[in-house]
């Protein structure tokens, strides 16, 4: 599969609106599945043809609710065969948090979630957001182009390790992509984090962690690979990373990559890669992590 272009200026309004739609949809998730560690009940995970829930308890059954953005439809399926979807299309999160909530009850599932959004400023409830009503069908699939080739890579990274390491998340709160590796030990109390609550703060960085990813672009700024450290080691702002486009960014305390660097790279899965090794291998050496005992020999 190609790696799409994806400025951010020609898809912001559809970025934006889905940004809603997935927080509608992991909201449910997150209300209906047991409670994991580093909250990995809550994330979306990249699919064929768009993104999944995975499958969801529900009782004596499960269900899933699965972005396609291929047919460009959001279909809910249960394991009693039971299935209704809806049109991708422009609507306003407002109609389209009420036709999810139709089907849901129609499927006799039952379901309560906070509908104000989460990780955004200023935001709107659901039931209350007529701003955000764009869908680009075209743009919404190289968004998920963008997230299969980013995805694939992630996993091979993430295969690499044998110590504890999360699977490859999408998070609707941040609308990104990471996997994150950990050393086993336990971390200092994070700082508080404006739009996050300290109770998820405190669980999702309670253990020390190398975390890298991926996020479609925002307030003007193109999509772009992350990487970080925490807790942050002294040193790493100044450690040499590769490629050579990638950088430190002072006010984020991450690596920032552009993404246009990596899909106009010659090899862009090995640009990606390099990238993700070399910035754990920064953070994990200057912390000094037991990198024998985490690593898978090659």
């Amino acid at each position: 599969m190609r790696w799409p272009a994806l400025p951010y200026a020609g898809w912001s309004d559809t970025c934006a609106t889905l940004h809603m739609w997935t927080q509608v949809v992991g909201k449910i998730r997150m209300a209906k599945s047991p409670h994991q560690n580093h909250w990995w009940h809550v994330p979306l995970y990249v699919t064929t043809s768009g993104l999944t829930t995975s499958p969801v308890p529900d009782n004596d059954r499960n269900f899933e609710i699965d972005f396609d953005f291929q047919d460009h439809r959001l279909r809910i399926a249960t394991s009693d065969d039971r299935h209704l979807d809806f049109a991708l299309e422009p609507m306003t999160v407002a109609d389209f948090y009420d036709r999810v909530m139709r089907c849901l009850r129609d499927l006799q599932i039952g379901v309560h979630i906070d509908t104000l959004p989460s990780e955004v400023p200023n935001p709107l409830r659901f039931e209350d957001d007529r701003v955000h009503k764009s869908y680009d069908a075209a743009a919404a699939h190289r968004f998920w182009q963008s997230l299969v080739c980013s995805d694939n890579v992630l996993k091979e990274f993430r295969a690499r390790f044998i110590g504890k390491v999360s699977p490859v998340h999408f998070f609707w709160g941040g609308f990104d992509l990471a996997v994150s590796r950990f050393s086993g030990r336990r971390a200092p109390k994070h700082a508080p984090v404006d739009g996050i609550s300290q109770k998820m703060i405190d669980e999702a960085y309670s253990h020390e962690c190398s975390s890298v990813g991926w996020w479609p672009g925002g307030n003007g700024v193109d999509a772009s690979y992350f990487a970080y450290t925490y807790p942050e080691p002294q040193g790493l702002s100044n450690a040499r990373v590769r490629p050579a486009a990638a950088a430190w960014n002072d006010a984020l305390h991450e690596f920032i990559l552009p993404y246009d660097a990596v899909r106009s790279a010659a090899n862009p899965e090995q640009t990606l890669m390099d990238f993700c090794e070399s910035t754990y291998e920064a953070g994990a050496d200057l912390a000094h992590w037991p990198r024998q005992e985490l690593e898978r020999a090659s």
